[in-house]
């Protein structure tokens, strides 16, 4: 499956499984401290894990990762099913390089070949930075909140957009 700039997303397997969270522990770090005070709230490593775990497990989800260009780790992924996009992350070190954007691209068009009209996906209220993201490519608000997973449960927000323009 491509991706923007001839990058190349794959599907994800086990042996995916601790890049995954490692992925997922970087990105947040860095882009959610002031949601998730690691002094206070450290990551939840063997919960995230096993959480991956049953999303490869499911076979209504797809999960693609693109790997880091020295082989150590993902740079993204996307997980997603027939209506909804379930998890995106993009290393830090590759924030506003159009991999966000591409695996989006990449998930909705699955969707539209999959029969979906809609999409759904839910982000941190405080997540200015993926809701900027989202907007920009033509997800809205629904008016639907949720109390985030892990503690402190933070709001979140679904976000819902066609699939059948361009991401």
């Amino acid at each position: 499956m491509s991706c923007q700039h001839g990058q190349v997303l794959r599907q994800a397997g086990e042996a995916d499984l601790a890049a995954l969270r490692d992925l997922e522990r970087t990105a947040n770090l860095a882009g959610f401290a002031h949601v998730f005070p690691p002094d206070r709230y450290p990551f939840p490593d063997d919960a995230v894990l096993a959480r991956w775990r049953l999303v490869l497990e499911d076979p209504a989800a797809v999960v693609l990762v693109r790997d880091a260009p020295d082989g150590r780790g993902l740079v993204a992924y996307v997980a997603y099913d027939d209506t909804s996009v379930r998890h995106l992350a993009v290393h830090p070190q590759h924030w506003g390089a159009g991999l966000g954007t591409a695996a989006l691209g990449t998930a909705l068009a699955a969707m539209r070949r999959r029969g979906s009209g809609e999409a759904s996906l839910w982000v941190l209220a405080e997540n200015h930075r993926a809701r900027r993201l989202y907007e920009h490519l033509g997800w809205r608000p629904s008016g639907r909140e949720q109390d985030g997973s892990w503690p402190p449960y933070p709001l979140e927000l679904e976000y819902c957009r066609r699939t059948g323009a361009p991401a």
